[in-house]
């Protein structure tokens, strides 16, 4: 094969978002994918692009509101360059509140995004309306974020591994060499993982399985509820997702499984509307997660050239945008503006 500036072993989503960043920047880039676009946990179902609580403020969270407020941009730069939608839309959010301890909770965090989000995203405690598109609230109040967005997993990376190609890059499916010259940057997944584990002997994260599934429900405009850990977000193509289970241990990573009939049904008294959709797919994956709980981001210790992008449970497409720029930086220019907390 030609030699490349950079090649990114894996096309999930912080694969493909760092080639797509690299290639902006004028860099020659291949992807080299075992299975397919999308293959692992990326190629999910609900895409819920949402922000840390406004308290207790630390380089994580800021680093996170920095892609999301990126992202609207990036990712229409990404459907221009590519001329299929990725799905995303900053659609705000919903929760209810439950009590008045939780009610003052959230007057006090209005207060912290006010000043922490820089003005540019409102956090603030409403009155529900009684409204078809509204989760059942006990106190009457519900939570409502204008930063929260959504993109749909598989529309995003298939958009973006269009845009790698429309931008002059390569995209080479069904090998998992990587070359013997020139920087590589590793965005292996569960597997990228296992891999550093094994080489740094230390465990630096593992896999976690998650299941969802999506419901035909016309709601496209309308904006993501999140109640009691469930996401359900409405989507460009029609579906509703619901998700998703965490599950440490399991059997099969792929199947889907009784748990499901249990989001369904949450998500059915959440929001009574859904009670009539169909449900149109399911889906199981694992997802891997750091042991810190942040993106592991950097050169790779002890590897001249390579370099590391994993670790995005479900926080992965939030933080892409963001995540690609750092990685652009050290990659091409040598500079590391990586947030101590996301090294090895």
């Amino acid at each position: 094969m030609t030699r490349v500036d950079l090649t990114v072993m894996g096309a999930g989503i912080f694969g493909l978002a760092c080639a797509y960043t690299a290639l902006r920047r004028g860099a020659s880039v291949r992807i080299i994918e075992l299975v397919a676009v999308g293959a692992g946990s990326s190629g999910g179902l609900v895409g819920a692009l949402s922000p840390h609580v406004p308290e207790n403020w630390n380089p994580k969270k800021a680093f996170q509101l920095e892609s999301l407020l990126m992202a609207p941009d990036w990712w229409a730069g990404v459907e221009a360059a590519a001329g299929v939608s990725p799905g995303y839309r900053r659609s705000g959010r919903l929760q209810p509140l439950t009590d008045a301890q939780a009610v003052n909770l959230a007057h006090q965090r209005a207060v912290g995004a006010a000043d922490l989000w820089q003005g540019q995203a409102k956090w603030r405690v409403i009155a529900a309306t009684g409204a078809t598109w509204e989760p059942a609230t006990p106190t009457g109040y519900l939570v409502h974020d204008t930063l929260s967005a959504r993109v749909h997993p598989q529309m995003a990376c298939a958009a973006l591994a269009a845009a790698v190609m429309a931008l002059g890059g390569d995209l080479v499916i069904g090998i998992a060499t990587p070359p013997t010259t020139g920087k590589v940057l590793w965005a292996t997944g569960v597997a990228g993982l296992g891999a550093l584990s094994q080489d740094l002997g230390r465990m630096i994260g593992g896999g976690v399985k998650g299941q969802a599934l999506a419901l035909r429900h016309s709601a496209s405009n309308a904006q993501q509820l999140f109640v009691d850990g469930l996401h359900i977000v409405p989507h460009a193509d029609g579906t509703v997702a619901i998700g998703s289970t965490s599950e440490k241990h399991f059997d099969d990573p792929t199947s889907t499984d009784d748990q499901l009939h249990t989001l369904h049904a949450r998500a059915v008294t959440a929001l009574p509307a859904l009670a009539a959709a169909p449900i149109v797919a399911r889906w199981a994956g694992v997802r891997p997660r750091a042991a810190s709980r942040a993106p592991l981001l950097g050169a790779w210790p002890g590897r001249q050239g390579q370099f590391v992008a994993n670790g995005g449970y479900k926080i992965g497409f939030g933080m892409a945008p963001k995540v690609a720029q750092v990685m652009a930086d050290l990659i091409l220019d040598g500079k590391d503006t990586i947030p101590a907390g996301f090294g090895f």
